[in-house]
């Protein structure tokens, strides 16, 4: 059933007048005509009388015009939400963040895309950095925030900001009450860091500052990959975590305290990932308040 068929039905229902309604179409009115008998061909009822005194609808017109007006304004509202989402002001932006890292810097840039793009939901989800480029690859993520050097090659990398390191510490420990604590001071202490799938960048980083200091603490994997359960071991005296430091900004436990490592610390440039070249207005219009929300001076950091 065609809708421009349903559309001159209505117009002919309402003016019960071919002429008018073929005015009001911009159509002839024969052409009018010819198409509204084969919209009640094609249902096979008839919709309208048709005598030398008018036109009149039959019982079943009446029934199919409240039916064919709800079918047009459900056709435009899709048309208009289809637009919509073509213009960036409707539909869903898809974003995969890593479960230690969600700088203020991107809280931020979601606040203000939100403020100009009402229409459209944005919808976060928590995914390891492999787990994230692939989704972005494959269409099921608009945008992946990861740490740098990943592989990305073919794909499109905003930088986004550099992110320090914070050390957990249980309160109890002798360490807890300085400002910050040196790196050197975490030789003889077990390092609870999350597994490295989870986010390689920043697992590497800890690693390559350990070998800088000279130290070889024994390090300890997360049982699972969350934040809060690697503050759960450091609350239960398993050791001393170290966490991007935004985690210090979005996590807190009870009986555990975040202190900065002194500098040199482990660093990890954060970037966003999409896929090159996407003609997705959501998505540009999301990278372009990004930076503008950017740091001016990031450490260069080669992908993989």
């Amino acid at each position: 059933m065609e809708l421009r068929r349903v559309r001159y039905f209505v117009a002919v229902a309402e003016e019960l007048h071919f002429r008018r309604a073929a005015q009001r179409l911009h159509l002839a009115q024969p052409a009018l005509s010819q198409q509204v008998r084969k919209l009640e061909l094609e249902l096979g009822v008839q919709l309208l009388h048709r005598s030398k005194r008018g036109v009149a609808l039959t019982t079943a017109g009446s029934a199919f015009l409240h039916e064919a007006r709800r079918l047009l304004r459900q056709a435009d509202e899709a048309a208009r939400t289809a637009q919509g989402a073509r213009d960036g002001m409707l539909g869903n932006l898809r974003v995969g963040h890593l479960p230690d890292t969600l700088p203020s810097l991107l809280l931020r840039a979601f606040a203000r895309f939100a403020a100009g793009h009402p229409g459209v939901n944005v919808a976060p989800e928590t995914v390891t950095m492999r787990r994230g480029i692939e989704d972005v690859r494959a269409g099921r993520l608009d945008i992946a925030v990861v740490g740098l050097p990943a592989p990305v090659s073919g794909l499109e990398v905003t930088p986004l900001v550099v992110e320090g390191t914070v050390a957990a510490i249980a309160d109890r420990h002798p360490l807890s009450g300085r400002a910050s604590v040196p790196i050197d001071r975490l030789a003889e202490e077990r390092v609870v860091l999350l597994p490295r799938s989870t986010n390689p960048a920043f697992f590497d980083s800890v690693a390559s500052a350990f070998r800088t200091a000279g130290i070889a603490p024994p390090v300890v994997e997360s049982a699972e990959p969350t934040v809060m359960h690697t503050l759960l071991s450091v609350a239960a005296g398993l050791g001393i975590a170290l966490l991007p430091s935004s985690a210090a900004e979005r996590y807190s436990a009870h009986g555990v305290t975040f202190l900065p490592l002194d500098a040199p610390s482990p660093t990890t440039e954060i970037a966003l990932v999409t896929r090159a070249n996407a003609d997705e207005t959501m998505v540009t219009a999301f990278l372009r308040i990004a930076r503008t929300l950017e740091r001016p001076h990031l450490h260069a950091v080669a992908s993989l």
